[in-house]
């Protein structure tokens, strides 16, 4: 409280005139002893009758009033705790700190808060858990719970697997063989929903023309992903030519030169 701020300054001040005072002129040579020669005028002081009330103590005050209101230490070690919103994505995951998080799919598309501690992450709906995850300290992971999956996408989501690729094909072939890498590249077909919803926002920015050569660029460069297809339309590198492979000359004859039969 703002009223008691000013006691607090006087205490701090008394501290520091009855211990740092008298130890000034000591030389310690390890942590551990100087605080013992703190504990012990700390102890002198709290037993130091006040001024005005001699009968009383800053330790008799503290075991009349503060030591009876005292409660038991929790018995698990407090974890500061980090708060905040994400959106459950079409893949039932939720993205916090560079990883996704799965929670019950028929979350799909509500708002949910995620408390993150050093080892955990627990995800919450209308103030009910709904989802515990141990804490991934990678990148761009996904960590799922199988009872979370749901046994039917086709009832359940508006986008599948058989859809999005029928749409990459629309726009061209390499769109759609892109789209297919990114499924097949995943433990589950779900979790590439994410890239691929990705490409379709980009296709609504960009011509099929464009789309189509940033598509055939990521593949024959192994730049597969909606960041990478991203990177490559917004620095128009779909407008530049593909280079066709170096070709490989063998080494010239020279007496000097060993072949692998040499290493045999």
């Amino acid at each position: 409280m703002t009223h008691d701020k000013a006691k607090v300054e006087s205490a701090v001040q008394v501290v520091q005139r009855w211990i740092v005072m008298r130890l000034r002129k000591r030389k310690f040579f390890s942590i551990s002893e100087a605080n013992q020669a703190i504990w012990e005028l700390l102890e002198q002081l709290n037993r130091r009758p006040f001024r005005k009330r001699r009968e009383q103590s800053r330790a008799s005050l503290f075991e009349k009033l503060d030591r009876p209101a005292l409660q038991p230490l929790p018995t698990e070690r407090y974890d500061l705790s980090h708060w905040a919103q994400a959106r459950v994505n079409i893949d039932y995951h939720v993205a916090f700190d560079g990883n996704w998080y799965s929670v019950p799919y028929t979350l799909t598309g509500e708002l949910v808060d995620v408390r993150a501690t050093p080892a955990t992450i627990e995800i919450f709906h209308s103030g009910q858990r709904i989802a515990s995850h141990l804490r991934h300290r990678g990148r761009n992971q996904s960590v799922t719970h199988a009872e979370h999956r749901p046994k039917s996408h086709q009832a359940h989501l508006e986008w599948t697997p058989s859809r999005i690729v029928n749409w990459a094909a629309k726009v061209g072939p390499h769109t759609a063989q892109l789209v297919e890498r990114i499924l097949a590249d995943k433990p589950h077909p779900e979790m590439g929903y994410r890239s691929c919803l990705g490409l379709i926002r980009l296709a609504a920015k960009h011509s099929p023309a464009r789309m189509e050569a940033a598509a055939e660029r990521a593949l024959v460069t192994g730049a597969i992903g909606y960041q990478r297809v991203k990177s490559i339309l917004e620095r128009k590198l779909d407008a530049q030519p593909l280079s066709p492979p170096s070709e490989i000359r063998p080494s010239p004859s020279h007496e000097n030169l060993r072949g692998p039969e040499y290493f045999q």
